[in-house]
């Protein structure tokens, strides 16, 4: 039993009359083209508006960044103007009235993560927290140690906003 082989004997298929046609062969491949130009711009412009609409939430995220803390200040305004508005309290309800609004104060900050900076006597001397205003002479603690906390420093997400003004133990 034999079966006829359409082969040609180098074994490539016979070639079809559209790739024997160079009118028909131009015409697929224009198409394609046409095709390939269409989805390269609609991609080209699909990455034009993710940039833009990146831009937007930069330009938006900058102008509202401050819209949480703000918030946050604003019972600590409304205190104040209550305390303002009372000029006839007794020393000791206004004490009682800054006491309450440096909470409030301290709580915002720190939903804001502002956190104090304020390091303790002998606590050793850190540059990138402290600034040592002077060197004073401590019989009794280890040199370049903190002495005295002359104004607490603070940190807004694990970067210094003010350092701690300290003074130091100098040297023996």
């Amino acid at each position: 039993m034999t079966t006829e082989n359409t082969l040609p004997e180098d074994g490539a298929p016979e070639p079809t009359a559209a790739e024997l046609n160079p009118e028909i062969k131009i015409a697929e491949l224009e198409g394609r083209l046409a095709e390939m130009s269409d989805a390269y711009l609609r991609a080209k412009a699909e990455a034009e508006n993710a940039r833009r609409r990146a831009e937007e939430d930069v330009a938006k995220a900058r102008k509202f960044a401050v819209e949480a803390f703000a918030e946050a200040m604003l019972p600590v305004m409304d205190s104040l103007e209550a305390a303002i508005a009372t000029p006839s309290a007794s020393v000791e309800t206004v004490l009682e009235g800054v006491h309450a609004t440096r909470r409030q104060l301290s709580s915002a900050l720190e939903r804001n993560r502002v956190v104090e900076i304020n390091p303790g006597q002998g606590v050793k001397f850190d540059p990138h927290q402290h600034q040592a205003i002077s060197v004073v002479p401590a019989p009794g603690q280890e040199p370049n140690t903190v002495v005295t906390v002359l104004q607490k420093g603070f940190l807004i997400a694990d970067r210094v906003l003010r350092p701690a003004l300290v003074t130091v133990s100098a040297p023996r």
